[in-house]
């Protein structure tokens, strides 16, 4: 039932895929103008892909694991550096390093590996269900919903399940800057779902929520703590203000909270400022310019309004 309801880039075919000679990692960057796979030989490879975010949101846990997989089974003496390796590939998001050491373990344990990678995947899937579930009952008929970035499986589902029980409802989509995933991975999955929804620029969703526009603001988040505490693409900080200005509720999808951190154990990272510089190939500020790229915000507590788990509304 996921698979169906999921849009095509979803799809873990479409995500990252083995073969003989290594891991396909479908090209986020550029979509939807292209669709292109690049190939990586070995997990050095699959981690520098992540690195330079040729996938970005849900898409490296599955490069991992795949990387993991074709690893074990082409150069068995290598699969503890590739664990560490894909681990620090996204060092904000600790999901991936506790799914890959959890594998890890199993197979140290005499678990087969395929089997293993094959139980998670069965897993996540049936974890995209039941959020989603939670994610869908927040919702009411005739919400406007602004999200930031590439929310991915839970906020999809959510809202298709939404649309499917005949609830009317609307998704703001901002840009995102720099890399403009929600212009170029968010909208147009929500289009192919035929869920109705708007592009809009990073600094118009203050206006739509003064117009009465928006009533909720979801999101994904790359790292959420026990105190409710959430770390999300730049940019959900200051929605998340405006959200709590105008009365309107912000929930994040969580598919775990990191259980073991701080906020004071929270590593920002920051990309090269040249990004900020350009939109694809075009160059949008002189080449003298000096620009800082942070990749995440940190969302106090106090403007959450609940986090969605697998266990409920946290």
């Amino acid at each position: 039932m996921i698979s169906s309801l999921l849009p095509s880039i979803l799809q873990h075919e479409n995500i990252s895929r083995i073969c003989e000679d290594g891991v396909y990692i479908t090209d986020r960057r550029l979509l939807p103008f292209q669709k292109k796979e690049i190939l990586c030989h070995d997990y050095a490879e699959a981690s520098a892909a992540i690195k330079d975010m040729v996938t970005q949101g849900g898409g490296p846990l599955e490069v991992a694991l795949n990387t993991v997989l074709y690893t074990y089974l082409h150069c068995p003496e290598h699969i503890r550096d590739a664990v560490v390796s894909l681990s620090s590939a996204r060092p904000t998001n600790t999901t991936m390093k506790r799914e890959l050491e959890s594998v890890l373990r199993r197979c140290e344990s005499g678990e087969d590996m395929s089997a293993v990678i094959a139980s998670v995947f069965e897993r996540y899937d049936a974890l995209y269900d039941r959020v989603s579930d939670t994610g869908e009952s927040v919702l009411e008929n005739g919400d406007g919903i602004l999200t930031t970035c590439f929310p991915e499986h839970t906020f999809m589902l959510s809202v298709k399940k939404a649309v499917m029980n005949g609830k009317d409802i609307t998704v703001y989509v901002p840009e995102t800057r720099p890399y403009l995933q929600g212009a170029h991975l968010t909208e147009p999955c929500l289009r192919e779902m035929g869920v109705r929804c708007f592009l809009i620029t990073d600094g118009m969703a203050a206006h739509f929520m003064r117009e009465g526009k928006i009533q909720k603001y979801m999101t994904a988040s790359d790292l959420a703590l026990k105190d409710r505490t959430v770390v999300n693409k730049t940019g959900t900080l200051g929605n998340a203000i405006s959200a709590k200005y105008y009365g309107i509720p912000y929930y994040a999808f969580s598919l775990g909270l990191d259980e073991g951190k701080q906020k004071d154990d929270i590593i920002i990272e920051y990309r090269s400022g040249e990004s900020v510089k350009r939109m694809g190939d075009m160059e949008i500020a002189s080449s003298s310019a000096s620009a800082l790229y942070p990749c995440f915000d940190i969302i106090d507590p106090e403007l959450v309004t609940g986090i969605i788990t697998d266990g409920g509304i946290i």
